[in-house]
């Protein structure tokens, strides 16, 4: 039987970055938005850290004002270009600047999830050492009472894990006699560095422009996505009401 000690040797090295930018629609500044006495990014920075499959994290902006903030915090920080269409993109650049090994595992830690638990990042690099993994992506089960809110982007997947498709509609449907089938997406990405050039090489889809999703350029250009169901639970901040309800699930946490 395989050790976990072994799993993390047979792992490729694992490397965080947590795209940051500060002209969110719904919340300008948001990386920055104090969380019981920190800014958000340190949240989400320090919980990353605390994942032992992860060789480093480093914070990828283009705004002058998160930087110092970062820098204030001793959080690695690197500058990218304002001009990105995703986050996504502006991880590729990251990478790039960094000079992180091709063989490596890049994971798009989303800036806004200040109570991500660090398990969650292991359980998302795990599948890794299976060599035809190429992406990963956690789901958890979610009550049918909230397949109708569109924030909540759904997704069904095959019994061997990969991802079938994802949506803001409630999928797939289904009968009221039968049990819930519903999954929820936790928008946490996990790529081989192959896996993220090509991704930001691809033009926007069909699909993805559809349902704003970015994560189906990937399948809709064959590139299967693993699915890694969690029974962890985070809580993201979308807009400013969401602190008051993160706050209370990170003092919960701490208890």
């Amino acid at each position: 039987m395989m050790t976990g000690e072994n799993q993390k040797d047979r792992l490729p090295p694992c490397y965080g970055i947590i795209p940051a930018r500060y002209g969110s629609k719904r919340f300008p500044g948001k990386p920055l938005a104090e969380i019981l006495g920190k800014p958000m990014i340190l949240h989400v920075y320090e919980r990353a850290r605390r994942c032992a499959g992860m060789s480093s994290v480093f914070l990828a902006t283009d705004d002058d004002r998160i930087r110092l903030v970062a820098q204030k915090w001793d959080i690695p920080v690197v500058m990218t270009r304002t001009t990105h269409p995703s986050g996504t993109d502006r991880v590729m650049e990251a990478a790039a600047k960094l000079n992180l090994p091709p063989h490596s595992v890049i994971v798009n830690i989303q800036g806004d999830e200040p109570a991500l638990k660090p398990a969650m990042l292991t359980q998302l690099i795990r599948p890794f050492s299976a060599a035809d993994v190429q992406v990963t992506t956690l789901a958890r089960k979610i009550k049918a009472a909230d397949v109708g809110n569109p924030d909540l982007v759904k997704v069904v997947f095959a019994g061997d894990g990969r991802a079938l498709y994802f949506s803001r509609s409630p999928i797939p449907h289904q009968h009221e006699e039968q049990k819930n089938h519903y999954y929820g997406h936790i928008g946490i990405y996990a790529l081989r560095m192959k896996a993220l050039e090509k991704f930001v090489a691809l033009n926007q889809t069909r699909l993805e422009l559809i349902e704003r999703l970015e994560q189906l350029r990937l399948l809709e250009n064959n590139i299967a996505i693993h699915i890694v169901v969690t029974d962890h639970h985070t809580c993201g901040v979308d807009r400013p009401e969401d602190i008051e309800t993160v706050s209370k699930i990170i003092k919960e946490q701490t208890k």
